[in-house]
């Protein structure tokens, strides 16, 4: 069984289920999903709770042991497997098969992984946890969603905004959903429930914004032009590397250029994703928009922007590199 972060809750109201596997790279909805497992465990009884973390040179024998090895004054135990890396190794996948293959009584298990790639996914290993458990993808939330799910967590505290001021705490958390949380808390306690106003929003709301180079291409293939001037701002105050940046862009338009050329041979589009590793729905929508948008020239044009930009890096050229990124960018925007 599969499930998003949001439907856990209403599977564990209706049935405990032996094994939990938390797969993603959103730290929050993953934090919240190990708490709300944990919880619902000690009201059904497991008082005993053993925690494994995989580090290097780690003993796999251990899991087995801690299976077999129940106190004597707990009738039910909970294990928490937890691999930061997502890489059990060969003994690891070993213990982790035979591991789901024997069925303990009151045993309760949940194991915590990264987000994985398809390769990955298609270990013997990872099919033996989701066959035996309930899979919870914790993946990020998509830029477009995010004043809605702020909207969410509102309401959970009987408080809601307006569409201005749900965008306005969007721009002001992006990428950090944890710092969202902190916040959507402290105006839980400051203001009563009901309607948020914009103006008390904004002087109680910091700016906690995260930016990552790497969803840049996502601004970039949208054509927003206010969170692209944002975000590259954000990035060059953080001290990111110019160099990444030019990296991060250039591939995308390298990507959008081949599927360009599969799709005007006729080529399969979910064959095109594969071969240029263009992964999401976000990102595909905005790669082939772009492809079909955007001319061949076009595209070659940027191409030879992105080389001017990396002789000014270089000191081989004149000119504002971040002023450049951004017009490289902005070459996107509809």
């Amino acid at each position: 069984m599969q499930l998003r972060a949001e439907e856990l809750q209403k599977q564990l109201a209706r049935s405990l289920a032996p094994l939990y596997v938390i797969h993603g790279d959103e730290p929050l909805q993953s934090l919240e999903a190990a708490d709300a497992i944990r919880a619902r465990a000690r009201a059904e009884g497991y008082a005993e709770r053993e925690v494994l973390a995989v580090e290097r040179n780690f003993d796999w024998s251990l899991l087995s042991a801690s299976g077999a090895n129940l106190s004597l004054f707990s009738s039910k135990k909970l294990i928490e497997l937890r691999i930061p890396g997502g890489k059990p190794g060969t003994d690891g996948a070993a213990a982790i098969v035979q591991y789901c293959s024997a069925s303990v009584p009151d045993l309760l298990t949940i194991v915590t992984l990264p987000k994985l790639d398809r390769r990955s996914q298609d270990t013997a290993w990872f099919k033996a946890l989701t066959r035996t458990g309930v899979l919870i993808n914790t993946f990020q939330v998509e830029r477009a969603q995010l004043p809605q799910w702020i909207a969410g967590r509102l309401a959970r505290q009987q408080q809601k905004a307006d569409r201005e001021t749900l965008q306005f705490l969007a721009d002001s958390v992006e990428g950090n959903l944890l710092a969202a949380h902190q916040e959507i808390q402290k105006l839980g306690l400051l203001f009563a429930p009901g309607e948020l106003g914009f103006d008390a929003v904004c002087s109680a709301v910091l700016n906690v914004a995260r930016y990552d180079a790497f969803k840049l291409n996502e601004a970039m293939l949208t054509g927003d032009r206010a969170r692209l001037a944002r975000m590259l701002d954000g990035l060059k105050s953080e001290g990111e590397a110019p160099p990444k940046i030019l990296w991060v862009l250039s591939e995308e338009i390298r990507a959008v250029a081949r599927v360009q050329a599969g799709l005007a041979q006729g080529e399969d589009l979910r064959r095109l994703y594969s071969n240029n590793r263009v992964w999401g729905d976000v990102r595909q929508r905005g790669v082939v928009e772009a492809a079909r948008r955007l001319s061949a020239a076009a595209l070659a044009q940027a191409l030879r922007h992105a080389a001017r930009i990396d002789r000014t890096i270089k000191g081989l050229a004149r000119g504002d590199v971040w002023d450049e990124l951004l017009q490289l960018c902005l070459r996107f925007a509809r």
